[in-house]
């Protein structure tokens, strides 16, 4: 059991204020007037440690305090306290392994070919490998580990004990579901061996997984990249034995959108979901409070590699990035999983610490999104060239001053190909400063004010005083989402 409880405040998120630029660029300018010249004391380290702590199905909100208790104190205490929080922290396709390709490589799914857990479009067997930010950072001399999940339908066999290339330690889950991972009972790939492990306390894979990426930074000479994956807290929500009686006091999640009453406004998938019974609300009561314990062993986890880093000298020269691969739906809008283009789905957490440019906390508004990751990575690891064609975003502009000049908005996708368990219907979705507008593909569109409406309650695509906004970002779907999900009409 987790004894930590902090008494300090909890990350509070925020909405941008409502701004639309109209035109094709969609950036902002810096102030005028303005050039951003790094101080001495914002000097970086020439190929820093790089550190990717990626959670699963986390959503952006379980941070911070519930009811009087601290989520993830070690986070809050040594990553937060000591670097930036990103309060628009989105993904670009709210699906374990499309999100996890993207973040590999800095592209969209229409660019990877991965939109999907499964099938021709979808998880290990549709994404091309040979290059991505581990090969890069290879390159450059980086020591790179990945330690838990890695794709979902990847499997190591003892005649193919397959590692993908750009890896000099490699442990991942092999085969455990089709959700790439799982808690007890699973199977690593251990730089070529498989090693089975079992039920017991012992066994619990973020303890297992966490102890490996220990010892990786123990022993990697600099400069090396660590990406730590660990499965919780994704369904089925396990937590370790000394967490399992952690916050089972907190209050139901009842936000204005949960089991949305009225859904008159929106597509027709959504009116055509019944509302939750009370069998599936106490599930998801449940699975909240089972979220909320997962999460510990994370923030466990958290703790382990940053002393580490501390007591081996090597924390002031390594960036440490924490996020999730995607969100989740608590109820809202009568909605439990993910793949939704609601915020609940696509925000996750995303956290910063690099001493050299943190050192005093923040919290920044910026629209980003994980294909970012790469390209920041690749810079600091000095392989920009490698990652020259990604469609994300080096992310050392806002590390380095609070206002560069910026994008106002990205691109999200799905695609529905007859899976029996996918009702929401194919779609290309732009996210923008203050707003979130969404195409499907049965040609229906949603447009949400997101500073007036936050829980999307109100779908005002229709709403004559919006058609500028509405327009704007039509023209800018057809520009983003392009070339389109197969099937899809942008």
């Amino acid at each position: 059991m987790n004894q930590l409880r902090l008494s300090g405040r909890a990350t509070l998120l925020s909405c941008a204020i409502a701004l639309l630029l109209l035109g094709a660029a969609f950036v902002l300018p810096a102030p005028a007037g303005r050039e951003i010249h790094p101080s001495p004391a914002m000097a970086v380290t020439q190929h820093p440690n790089i550190v990717l702590f990626l959670t699963d199905d986390q959503r952006s909100d379980t941070l911070g305090t519930v009811n009087g208790l601290v989520s993830m104190p070690h986070v809050q205490q040594l990553l937060s306290a000591h670097g930036i929080t990103f309060t628009n922290s989105y993904v670009v396709n709210p699906l374990c392994c499309p999100s996890r390709t993207s973040i590999l490589t800095g592209d969209y799914s229409h660019t990877t070919g991965v939109y999907l857990n499964s099938g021709n479009h979808g998880g290990f067997g549709a994404f091309n490998d040979s290059s991505t930010i581990a090969t890069w950072l290879q390159s450059a001399g980086y020591q790179s580990g990945l330690y838990g999940k890695y794709l979902n339908g990847y499997v190591a066999t003892p005649t193919d004990p397959y590692t993908p290339p750009g890896w000099t330690h490699f442990s991942a889950f092999s085969g455990a579901s089709n959700e790439g991972g799982a808690y007890y009972d699973y199977t690593l790939n251990t730089d070529g061996s498989l090693v089975s492990y079992g039920s017991t306390v012992a066994d619990y894979s973020t303890d297992v997984l966490a102890a490996q990426a220990n010892t990786f930074i123990q022993t990697a000479t600099a400069p090396f990249f660590l990406y730590f994956a660990p499965f919780g807290p994704h369904a089925p929500f396990t937590p370790a034995p000394r967490d399992a009686h952690d916050f089972t006091t907190i209050s139901p999640w009842r936000p204005p959108s949960f089991n949305e009453p009225d859904v008159s406004d929106k597509p027709a998938w959504v009116q055509a979901l019944p509302l939750l019974p009370q069998s599936k609300i106490n599930k998801i009561d449940k699975s909240r409070i089972q979220t909320y314990q997962a999460l510990e062993s994370e923030d466990d986890a958290v703790n382990t590699l940053v002393t580490t880093l501390q007591a081996t000298g090597k924390l002031h020269k390594t960036i440490f990035v924490f996020a999730s691969d995607n969100g989740a739906q608590w109820g809202e809008h009568r909605l439990t999983g993910k793949i939704a283009p609601y915020q609940e789905s696509v925000r996750v957490p995303l956290i910063i610490r690099y001493d050299p440019l943190t050192s005093t906390p923040r919290t920044d508004d910026h629209l980003v999104a994980n294909i970012d990751y790469a390209p920041t990575f690749a810079e600091l690891g000095g392989v920009s060239n490698l990652a020259s064609g990604a469609e994300g975003m080096s992310l050392m502009p806002l590390l380095q001053s609070p206002s560069p000049s910026w994008r106002s908005d990205f691109l999200v996708e799905h695609l529905n190909d007859g899976g029996a368990n996918d009702k929401v219907p194919t779609y290309c979705s732009v996210q923008s400063v203050g707003y979130s507008y969404v195409k499907y593909q049965t040609g229906e569109e949603e447009l949400y004010d997101l500073a007036q409406d936050p829980n999307e309650l109100q779908n005002v695509a229709g709403d004559a005083s919006y058609a500028s906004t509405l327009d704007a970002l039509r023209a800018e779907e057809q520009v983003l989402c392009n070339p389109p999900p197969p099937g899809f009409t942008p």
